[in-house]
């Protein structure tokens, strides 16, 4: 069984979660504690030693975020919760990290349960952590690295470093400024929601680019960008105007 601590401010949540995690995968998790508070999670954690938290981001006085800085040594996954939309999101989508919107539901429930099945490296787990927490300090949406899953783990890239991202079916090529191109086992769509919109544009269903390396737009028989490197990609009718649009409020 999962060894599962729950840690959410409000008493309702944490006992909703309880009850659906026991009724969807009975003899699965074996919930060890349900904290109000991070104080309380920290100690429960250093008794308990949980293969699993699930940590509200939003609480009076400390944080989740807060707590995962004061745990000594974090050998546990995370699943995050929160009931808003917010920026805290954005870092977690670029840590490649889990996250449940509230109210949690099954079919969400069931997809976070599904990849904590699939994980085999804590190590790297560890990782991401380090890098969420790097970024939420940043406070900054324009995240320094993202964490891209690949066939056999995950890359962390510098988003500066990023020139393109084509698409490939279910795959995605992220062209670099010094030539490495890396293969992500995610869809461009995925990818482009880990990226930041204010520096990362769908120009093509194929197609997406860094503007900080755009350095023409021609208009001719057919709309192409010409990059830094000097590569031409296509830009689709149904794209210019919101192209020219980013481009002309990036310069």
């Amino acid at each position: 069984m999962i060894k599962t601590i729950i840690v959410d401010d409000e008493f309702n949540a944490r006992e909703f979660l309880e009850k659906l995690l026991n009724k969807s995968f009975p003899d699965k998790f074996l919930i060890l504690a349900k904290c109000e508070s991070v104080d309380d999670a920290l100690k429960d954690i250093e008794k308990y030693q949980p293969d699993l938290v699930f940590l509200d981001i939003q609480m009076p006085n400390k944080n989740g975020f807060e707590l995962l800085k004061l745990v000594k040594s974090i050998n546990f996954e995370v699943i995050f919760t929160t009931a808003h939309a917010e920026f805290a999101i954005d870092a977690i989508k670029a840590s490649a990290l889990d996250y449940l919107l509230k109210p949690i539901n099954y079919i969400d429930l069931l997809e976070s349960v599904k990849r904590i099945d699939s994980k085999t490296n804590k190590a790297f787990q560890q990782e991401k952590l380090r890098l969420l927490l790097e970024n939420i300090d940043n406070g900054v949406k324009e995240f320094h690295k993202i964490a891209f899953p690949t066939e056999t783990g995950f890359e962390l890239v510098k988003t500066s470093s990023i020139l393109y991202c084509e698409a490939d079916s279910n795959y995605c090529h992220v062209k670099c400024i010094d030539g490495r191109k890396i293969t992500l086992s995610k869809t461009l769509k995925h990818i482009e929601e880990m990226l930041p919109d204010t520096v990362f544009n769908r120009i093509h269903k194929s197609y997406l680019v860094n503007l900080n390396y755009v350095n023409r737009f021609h208009k001719n028989e057919d709309y192409l960008v010409e990059l830094s490197n000097g590569e031409m990609l296509p830009v689709s009718v149904r794209k210019k105007e919101n192209f020219i649009n980013a481009i002309t409020k990036k310069i």
